[in-house]
């Protein structure tokens, strides 16, 4: 498993999805990462969110959820996942925006900019 790289991520698992994702979401914005561990574009895109958490310094949050296997890619159906990495924003508790695949720094600024609500 990928470990959390700043203060801002975190692991996660369908257990603490609701806790960690949904409710936090009613406070501010949270990315989640679905990835899976054999994704080489999972692997380039975790520094580049780990650096735009840094640099939102706890505004947003980044909640990674590894769906190689079990309850996890349950998840991830029942969110309609269809590759990795699949990055979705939640805010009051639903989802706001996604993308995929590996993406640049500015453009994940850029999500997150265009589709932050507070």
């Amino acid at each position: 498993m990928q470990s959390r790289s700043n203060e801002f991520t975190v692991d996660i698992d369908v257990d603490d999805f609701e806790e960690k994702v949904i409710k936090v979401s009613y406070e501010k914005p949270v990315l989640v990462d679905f990835w899976a561990e054999w994704c080489s574009p999972c692997l380039f895109i975790a520094p580049v969110l780990s650096e735009v958490m840094n640099d939102y310094n706890g505004d947003v949050l980044l909640a990674k959820l590894e769906v190689d296997e079990g309850e996890n890619m349950k998840l991830a159906g029942k969110y309609q996942v269809r590759g990795f990495p699949t990055i979705i924003m939640f805010q009051n508790g639903e989802e706001q925006a996604r993308f995929s695949s590996a993406r640049s720094k500015s453009f994940i600024e850029e999500f997150i900019e265009d589709n932050r609500l507070n």
